[in-house]
């Protein structure tokens, strides 16, 4: 499937490339880094980097990053940009096609929740059980 740049609605980090590459075959409504529909996220873009350039253009990030909750500093340039995020899976490594067939599951409660949630930034994990809100560290907020 061929993404479309009016229909663009999800972006997916290089953390979870090979998720990105499935999900944006699958939709043509996802890129991911390195996409040419993104040019200016390149691959081996910092997260500074990106971050304001998918804020700016109003897409949902997906990522698999699980350390996401220690990174302080990642977490507060999500948040600074407004951003909305899913955190795809749990403790255990998930193979691409694992995240893929999860997101593919849990697809109708994404949407559910983008509809529920408004504007960012905001976060939430998608896992076998569902999707939850994704606390965040207490010195982010």
């Amino acid at each position: 499937m061929t993404a479309k740049p009016d229909r663009l609605r999800f972006f997916v980090d290089e953390t979870s490339l090979g998720l990105g590459k499935g999900m944006a075959a699958l939709r043509d409504d996802v890129v991911h880094t390195g996409h040419r529909l993104v040019p200016e996220v390149p691959i081996g873009s910092l997260d500074p980097e990106w971050m304001p350039i998918i804020a700016e253009m109003g897409l949902i990030v997906l990522t698999r990053d699980k350390r996401i909750r220690t990174k302080h500093a990642k977490v507060l340039h999500l948040c600074e940009h407004g951003l909305r995020v899913f955190v795809i899976g749990g403790k255990r490594d998930m193979s691409n096609w694992d995240a893929v067939s999860l997101l593919v599951r849990r697809w109708d409660a994404l949407e559910a929740q983008i509809k529920d949630s408004g504007p960012g930034p905001w976060f939430y994990r998608i896992q076998e059980h569902g999707v939850t809100p994704m606390p965040l560290p207490s010195s982010i907020g």
